[in-house]
């Protein structure tokens, strides 16, 4: 049985990482959530004060991109790879309104996204890989055997988005979700370097009115199809 790349991409909060999770987990492959690796390049960017309000220090997060290592590491008791920075686990830390906020602005400079793409394709280079992103399909993995695309109306995003991070514990109004949703989606479609688009070949996926359970089997179906090819 030959092992294949599977490629998802879509909007944000569309539920990608979760059914990206479920569906390697059903396939025995690997599962890489690249959103997660922005995520890190950016709390990094916090952290170091290169970005915030009303500001982005592009050269100096530029200058020092080298000193950023991030990998992931299978948590048996969560049944999932958290991420690490330099060695730190940082898997809560990135899920925040605020790294939000600023991912989109930090995936769009060129050279960070140079060197994920580099880290991500040497990751599956053996194939039996399921990747999720904004560009796995277009960029990263353009001759991916599988190729989803999933979408959601922004308010369904948002109340999901909403209800995860109350969930999580944070003070928030649906309003400030549904306007971070909105913005990224803009950032992440207009911008110059690998903007978010639709494959040609991709199956696209509107997931508004579907269940996680409806979609997996749906995934899952596909996949064994072309694994069994």
């Amino acid at each position: 049985m030959s092992k294949i790349v599977i490629a998802i991409d879509g909007f944000s909060s569309t539920g990608k990482s979760t059914i990206a999770k479920q569906l390697a987990k059903q396939l025995n492959y690997i599962y890489v959530d690249t959103g997660a690796m922005y995520r890190a390049v950016t709390y990094f960017a916090l952290e170091q004060q290169y970005i915030g309000e009303g500001f982005f220090k592009e050269e100096a997060l530029i200058q020092n991109l080298d000193s950023i290592h991030i990998t992931f590491k299978f948590n048996p008791d969560l049944g999932f790879a958290e991420v690490y920075l330099n060695g730190e686990n940082i898997e809560a830390a990135i899920r925040t309104l605020e790294v939000s906020k600023y991912v989109s602005p930090v995936a769009t400079l060129s050279e960070v996204r140079r060197k994920l793409v580099e880290q991500q394709q040497l990751m599956g280079k053996d194939k039996g890989i399921v990747m999720d992103g904004r560009d796995i399909g277009t960029v990263v993995f353009p001759e991916a055997e599988l190729k989803i695309f999933m979408t959601a109306s922004a308010e369904t995003r948002a109340t999901r988005r909403y209800q995860e991070l109350l969930g999580r514990g944070h003070q928030l109004s649906y309003e400030e979700v549904l306007e971070n949703v909105t913005t990224r989606d803009h950032i992440d479609s207009t911008r110059e370097d690998s903007p978010l688009v639709k494959a040609e070949d991709a199956v696209e996926i509107d997931n508004s009115d579907l269940s996680i359970e409806t979609q997996l089997d749906r995934l899952v179906f596909m996949a064994k199809t072309l694994i069994e090819e």
